[in-house]
């Protein structure tokens, strides 16, 4: 858009669809416009967000190389920092830069040169624990990072079969309990062979029946620490696997969790030695029953720890095969119940005692009978249904990849649930969860484009979410209240537990601030206790800037303010009338066919969210009179130029909604 201050302006753009249409005797044009609107509309009605935010790239990313896509993150508990597996080597990173590089090489390779593409990081024993490729050959390595000689860096080096993967592609989890290592990767190079397998550490190594799972998946796994019951603690694995079930109407895949316990030693000598004595499976459910829509392929997985594990939720996102993802939410107290009560899949007689998947102190002594249906009967009868028994917590046509969850303290000294969800294009939605319901507080976007998030962590205690992309790690500010920090209002408006008003704005130093993250009602900002605070809302309303342009008579003009907040109603006031707007992506504007003498004078850009209104942008027209250069070709011209760009902006508006 063209902008000017008292300087004759002859505009050619706007997405309006009425009268000059008409004038011009393209009503086919008209129609097919109007049917586009009404589409983007009805698409857009959904749950959508209420910013659309781009963070600056500078400040909060590291570029480390333009030819890697595969990007493996992990946190150090030991130093804060952030660990980052590219190729070859191993980035610490602590506040945006790198502190220490750690190469990476095979002492065993006999002078060839293997890529490493690095698979998994763990903080081990005291150590970095690094597997990686090794030109299809999987390797680890045991780093100690205190040591200051790089050259001693490397203090053990481990055969990584069962532990990484051959190629980075290939599918592969870890998971670091008490001293012992866990990973599921293939052990042969056609990646098969793929099982969760307890590999190194204190305890004797353990792997899975070859017929307990079918083309498994694994997504996640994790352990539920029992701090006064250590003897109960169990590992759960969280995977989907190709369906058994011939019926043809079924899901080709399933979502499964699975539990084995931390203390498993295996069975005897003659019996299941090296096997899990403790392994069982169930069917993990995310649908809506009433609507016969099941989502079966599991993508992401995270875990939202309490001090009692029984309050403990894990959340899981599924996608389908019609395009569309769903978040639902499991007890960890209702899920391990499925496996303390549930009878086992095709076994009608009586339970022995113990019952299988039983922790017990020596699981070699277990009698022959209760591992035999542990063998054959591994599946429960039982499935695990969502918190949300009726439908998943979230449905979305937005294509979700990643999810990671933090819990935040309110100024109300209430506790409450950020979800945070990558999307297949990278941006990410910060989302509140509260009283089940959802509500997109902002989408971001890190990147410059498109771009696949290939892993994510969180960090609750620095509130940053470290994202991976191809080539590069950015940062998200979670605390990010300069958002919303043009007024009282806005800032309550936002909904966002990590920022409140205070007299210093939106801060997230929230204690004693200004907050309603239940409804985000704004009401709060007009009461007696924040009058100081409000000097900066009443200095933002007058300091409106008035644009002022001088028209034409009879062309085509139009107005636009920006559309900040998705969730608001934007209109124009104009000689005492209230003028609906066009909605764009970012812009609401306002269009006049053909300008007269009633089009000229003041209009005021205005948005209305939860009863709040607020003036986003002034504008007073003038008229002018029409030189005669300014003949009837002209004008015709003109209107044909902006209907093209009328035509253009909507189908890239309709574009980037879908």
């Amino acid at each position: 858009m063209y902008c000017c201050r008292n300087e004759t302006f002859i505009p050619f753009f706007a997405v309006s669809m009425s009268r000059v249409l008409y004038h011009t005797g393209m009503k086919l044009v008209y129609n097919s416009l109007l049917f586009g609107s009404c589409f983007l509309s009805l698409f857009c009605s959904g749950a959508i967000p209420r910013l659309m935010l781009r963070q600056d790239n500078s400040r909060h990313q590291l570029i480390y190389s333009k030819n890697v896509s595969h990007t493996v993150l992990c946190l150090s508990n030991a130093s804060g920092s952030l660990l980052l597996g590219t190729i070859n080597s191993v980035l610490e990173v602590n506040d945006g830069r790198v502190v220490e590089n750690f190469t990476l090489t095979d002492d065993e390779d006999n002078g060839s040169a293997c890529e490493t593409v690095i698979t998994l990081i763990e903080e081990f024993q005291n150590n970095y624990f690094v597997c990686g490729t090794n030109g299809k050959q999987p390797r680890c390595w045991k780093l100690d990072p205190r040591k200051s000689n790089h050259s001693d860096v490397v203090v053990e080096m481990i055969d990584g079969h069962g532990i990484s993967p051959y190629k980075y592609s290939q599918n592969s989890l870890s998971l670091v309990v008490a001293g012992d290592l866990y990973a599921a990767a293939p052990l042969f190079l056609d990646g098969t062979s793929l099982q969760f397998r307890r590999q190194v550490g204190n305890q004797n190594q353990l792997w899975m029946y070859d017929s307990w799972i079918t083309a498994p998946t694994f997504i996640s796994a994790f352990v539920a620490s029992r701090q006064e019951d250590s003897l109960n603690e169990k590992i759960y694995i969280l995977f989907r696997e190709k369906n058994t079930d011939r019926i043809p109407e079924a899901d080709p895949w399933i979502a499964r969790v699975a539990r084995v316990c931390k203390n498993d030693k295996g069975g005897p000598k003659r019996f299941f030695q090296h096997i899990w004595t403790s392994f069982l499976k169930a069917r993990l459910v995310c649908a809506n029953p009433g609507e016969s829509l099941y989502f079966n392929n599991l993508e992401d997985v995270f875990v939202l720890h309490s001090v009692d594990w029984k309050k403990s939720r894990v959340y899981a996102l599924f996608s389908s095969n019609w395009n569309v993802t769903a978040v639902c939410i499991y007890s960890l107290a209702e899920l391990d119940d499925i496996f303390e009560n549930s009878t086992f899949k095709g076994y009608n007689e009586d339970i022995p005692n113990p019952r299988p998947g039983t922790c017990v102190k020596d699981s070699t002594s277990l009698p022959i009978h209760t591992m035999r249906i542990v063998r054959d009967h591994s599946e429960m009868t039982e499935w695990v249904q969502p918190i949300q028994k009726h439908a998943p917590f979230y449905i979305s046509n937005k294509k979700y990849t990643k999810v990671a969850v933090d819990r935040v303290k309110a100024s109300d000294e209430k506790m409450y649930n950020v979800l945070l969800l990558a999307t297949d294009t990278g941006t990410i939605h910060k989302i509140l969860e509260h009283d089940s319901k959802v509500f997109i507080i902002s989408e971001t976007r890190l990147c410059s484009g498109p771009a696949p998030v290939l892993s994510m962590k969180l960090d609750s205690g620095k509130r940053k979410l470290f994202v991976g992309y191809p080539g590069q790690m950015s940062v998200l500010d979670l605390q990010r209240c300069q958002d919303y920090n043009t007024s009282c209002e806005d800032c309550v408006l936002a909904r966002d537990p990590y920022c409140a008003w205070t007299e210093n704005g939106c801060s997230s130093q929230i204690k004693g601030g200004i907050q309603n993250i239940s409804t985000g009602d704004p009401h709060a900002c007009s009461i007696i206790s924040a009058p100081k605070r409000l000097k900066q809302d009443e200095s933002s309303l007058f300091s409106t800037n008035q644009v002022v342009h001088t028209v034409f008579k009879d062309v085509p003009f139009y107005l636009s303010c920006p559309t900040d907040s998705h969730h608001a109603t934007y209109s124009w006031e104009h000689r005492g009338d209230c003028k609906p707007c066009q909605r764009t992506q970012s812009y609401c504007l306002y269009l006049i066919p053909a300008v007269s003498e009633h089009d000229y004078g003041m209009y005021n850009c205005v948005s209305v969210e939860h009863n709040y209104k607020k003036t986003v942008k002034v504008y007073q027209l003038h008229g002018q009179s029409e030189p005669r250069t300014l003949n009837r070709t002209f004008k015709h011209t003109a209107q044909k130029e902006w209907l093209l760009t009328v035509f253009t902006a909507l189908l890239f508006s309709v574009h980037l909604s879908v």
